[in-house]
């Protein structure tokens, strides 16, 4: 079997095991930002997307079929992360499966997908802090890079002084913004009344049957992405083979649960017509908080819900961000990066070469979504909009694609473990989903957005590149 070094000895080494099993579930949970997801793919799951087709008013149906596949990538990663405790996740997981090679390329390809959809989310939170102060107070105290700059800052100190500050923070975020709007989903299907109904869940409610919600299945397979990451914190954690199998298990199960019921709010809010959730596309869920015309709230409950919008994205943005700090340090100190970049603070035990380099990453692309507002502009979008649409579309590309290829190289990599045939199971539904998530990155999506899965794919051909080179030197060596 292809070994992985598990660093423990290493002075690059993150963390003081200090992380229990709370802590590695909020660095899940917090990656995946459930409040965040559900209240801006909800359209994509309709049918208001780039092919015109989806699930309909059985959003929910296409949900409950999406987790059972993820359920089955997280057994892949619970069943790995038993057995490797280095801080690598998914990279080192493809190279059990698929060798060190294709192993070096996925995690090149994997950590360049999360810094960049880390870099879109700080573009996004400030212009989204922005406008919402605008909109609703009628104040401009920072324009949009002022505010994009600040949030940089605070998110490089809180990496900084340290991971169990980073995760706790998540926890809050994360808790305050799923509490809130778990009452306000109640709260509507208890006022929908009578209304409510099991078709949600019922094939024929969706306007082209089993093809529209499998459709909506690929989109709904982004809701999850990055519950994976609690591997990367197993080199902290007090007991990583058992916390982190139970966190990356949990964390699709309660993002399920989450999901369900808030995708069957919205769809029984707008009482299953889909006419009326196409017109709410830009903002459903801010639509049925308010107190406007198809609003079960009022003004004050509106504005709640833009705070834990914004709170969550604030959790998901520390999340990819404590992700991918450690990630390159992991990449780093196996050498397929420059050395440079497993820089460790000896007295906080913080990735300090990580947090240079993703700092950096991120002040570069602020700096392009403002200077060259043009390179990947949509039409009627503010700039940090169409940024986040950009870069975030090649980070989850790349998210997927390494979802794939764990699945592939399963079999391999798990080829002794006592329940082979779970493992193939769990392989071969894995793979067809990320497969099919993968055709719908592509699938009738308009240019520029387009561009960002030519992109990738041109990043893991780089990605290949660079693992055959530095392989041949580490052979020679």
């Amino acid at each position: 079997m292809t070994q992985v070094p598990a660093h423990a000895a290493s002075p690059n080494t993150p963390g003081r095991k200090g992380l229990s099993l709370v802590d590695v579930v909020a660095q899940s949970v917090g990656f995946i930002g459930p409040v965040f997801s559900v209240s801006i793919l909800l359209p994509l799951l309709v049918g208001v997307n780039a092919a015109g087709r989806g699930a309909g008013a059985a959003a929910p149906l296409a949900v409950l079929v999406a987790t059972i596949g993820m359920l089955a990538l997280a057994w892949i990663v619970a069943a790995y992360a038993r057995r490797v405790k280095a801080a690598g996740s998914l990279y080192n997981y493809v190279t059990l499966g698929l060798g060190h090679r294709a192993g070096a390329a996925a995690g090149l390809m994997y950590y360049g997908g999360v810094i960049l959809l880390g870099a879109a989310l700080g573009t996004l939170i400030g212009g989204y802090l922005h406008d919402t102060l605008q909109a609703e107070f009628k104040v401009e105290p920072l324009p949009v890079w002022a505010w994009q700059l600040l949030l940089l800052v605070a998110l490089l100190a809180a990496v900084c002084i340290g991971v169990e500050f980073s995760v706790r923070s998540q926890l809050v975020l994360a808790l305050v913004s799923i509490g809130v709007l778990l009452v306000f989903f109640v709260y509507v299907i208890v006022k929908v009344g009578d209304g409510n109904s099991a078709k949600a869940f019922v094939p024929d409610t969706a306007q082209d049957g089993w093809g529209g919600i499998l459709l909506a299945v690929l989109y709904a397979v982004l809701l999850f992405t990055g519950f994976e990451s609690a591997a990367n914190l197993a080199e902290e954690a007090t007991d990583p083979q058992r916390h982190i199998p139970r966190a990356v298990i949990f964390s699709v199960l309660a993002s399920a649960v989450f999901y369900l019921l808030g995708t069957y709010a919205q769809v029984a809010g707008f009482h299953f017509n889909l006419d009326a959730m196409a017109e709410a596309a830009g903002a459903p869920l801010n639509i049925l908080a308010g107190g406007g015309p198809g609003g079960y709230g009022s003004t004050a409950w509106g504005r709640l819900v833009e705070l834990v919008i914004l709170l969550d994205m604030a959790a998901v943005y520390l999340g990819v961000s404590v992700s991918a700090t450690r990630g390159v340090l992991t990449m780093a100190r196996d050498g397929w990066l420059p050395r440079l970049l497993a820089a460790v603070n000896a007295r906080r035990s913080t990735p300090t070469g990580g947090a240079v380099f993703v700092g950096a990453v991120y002040l570069a692309v602020i700096g392009m979504s403002h200077l060259f507002p043009k390179a990947v502009a949509l039409p009627r979008a503010p700039s940090y909009i169409a940024t986040y649409s950009w870069f975030s579309t090649f980070g989850i590309f790349c998210l997927v694609a390494i979802y794939l290829m764990m699945a592939i190289g399963a079999p391999r990599g798990l080829r002794d473990h006592e329940r082979p045939w779970l493992v193939w199971l769990c392989s071969a539904v894995g793979a067809l989903l990320t497969a099919g998530a993968l055709f719908g990155a592509f699938y009738k999506v308009p240019s520029p957005t387009v561009y960002a899965t030519y992109f990738a794919l041109g990043w893991f051909a780089v990605a290949v590149v660079i693992a055959q080179v530095v392989g041949r030197r580490r052979s020679a060596a």
